[in-house]
């Protein structure tokens, strides 16, 4: 860690209490002049940390910011573990380390200056306030052999959270995690060499922890967050469990195939049973959700009988 960012982190130690510290303590604290005291918080809100400042009585962190415990990662992960203040994106960062890498290895951020979603849309991501993680896997024969796996990640992830106290949360195809029936998390898999062949694909995740009220204009959708729990899932310890569950089901995944999750993702599907409309470019297909194939398609029940679908462009939204 740059000198740089550890005076930025003890800064948001000293405010993380939640009261007012004023400029004066926190150079006391650390050892610095009040105008670089002034200068790291200047620095911190261009990375998306929201900070009241208010005359006489000092600086209050706006949302709480829960961020990695570099040591007790590594401790706790067999694994490669990849952790970085800032980074351009963590899936970037491991599809230009295939070669190094082995199954498992890990890169979390703390902030992503170009962090992706799917279809090309950015991700959101302030400093400290989200998770930002990716895996890397390689599969001997490619990507049909992969067919689904996002699918896999999903029910991993809601298992997961689950088991952090996560309420009310539910998966929408192919890949889109629900809290409260607005979005939580995402997932980006990104594949490097032949989609014949082995291939390397990079599993991004991205959860909203503590949004900003700020950053959340940004985003075009209805989004959710985890600030409202009452008790904020530690921040490491969601990784740490996060890599693990993933590596069971991935080797899960390898041994069955995705006929191992089906029920996992029909208890989780918001939309089985309701009538839905898929969106493909265009055109458009109505009937009612039935879960999806062993190739991870969405199936849908029309009056030609239950089909199914699959597709990059492909949105799937509730029936008005």
């Amino acid at each position: 860690m740059s000198d740089n960012w550890g005076r930025k982190r003890q800064i948001l130690a000293l405010l993380s209490s939640g009261q007012f510290v004023s400029g004066e303590q926190l150079a006391t604290e650390l050892g610095i002049s009040r105008a670089a005291v002034n200068k790291h918080i200047d620095a911190l809100e261009t990375y998306g940390v929201a900070i009241y400042s208010v005359k006489g009585r000092g600086y209050k962190l706006a949302n709480p910011i829960s961020l990695i415990d570099a040591s007790r990662l590594v401790q706790s992960i067999d694994n490669r573990c990849f952790y970085f203040d800032e980074i351009a994106s963590t899936n970037g960062f491991m599809l230009s380390h295939t070669t190094e890498l082995k199954n498992g290895d890990v890169c979390v951020a703390e902030y992503q200056s170009a962090g992706r979603g799917r279809r090309g849309r950015t991700w959101v991501s302030p400093y400290g306030h989200h998770l930002y993680f990716s895996l890397f896997w390689t599969f001997p024969q490619g990507m049909a052999q992969a067919m689904g796996l996002s699918l896999v990640v999903a029910c991993t992830l809601v298992e997961v959270l689950k088991s952090f106290g996560v309420e009310n949360i539910g998966v929408k195809w192919p890949n889109d995690i629900y809290l409260d029936n607005k979005k939580l998390a995402g997932i980006l898999i990104e594949m490097s060499g032949q989609a014949d062949s082995q291939c390397q694909l990079i599993i991004g995740v991205g959860v909203n922890m503590a949004m900003s009220e700020e950053q959340g204009k940004g985003i075009d959708q209805p989004w959710s967050d985890l600030s409202n729990l009452v008790d904020m899932p530690d921040k490491t310890a969601l990784v740490i469990e996060l890599q693990k569950q993933l590596k069971r089901d991935i080797q899960l995944f390898e041994r069955e195939g995705l006929a191992a999750f089906k029920a996992r993702w029909q208890a989780a599907d918001l939309f089985y049973g309701r009538e839905i409309r898929l969106i493909m470019g265009d055109t458009s297909v109505e009937g009612i959700c039935r879960g999806v194939d062993e190739q991870g398609a969405v199936l849908l029940e029309t009056a030609d009988g239950v089909q199914a679908f699959i597709g990059g462009e492909i949105s799937l939204r509730a029936r008005e």
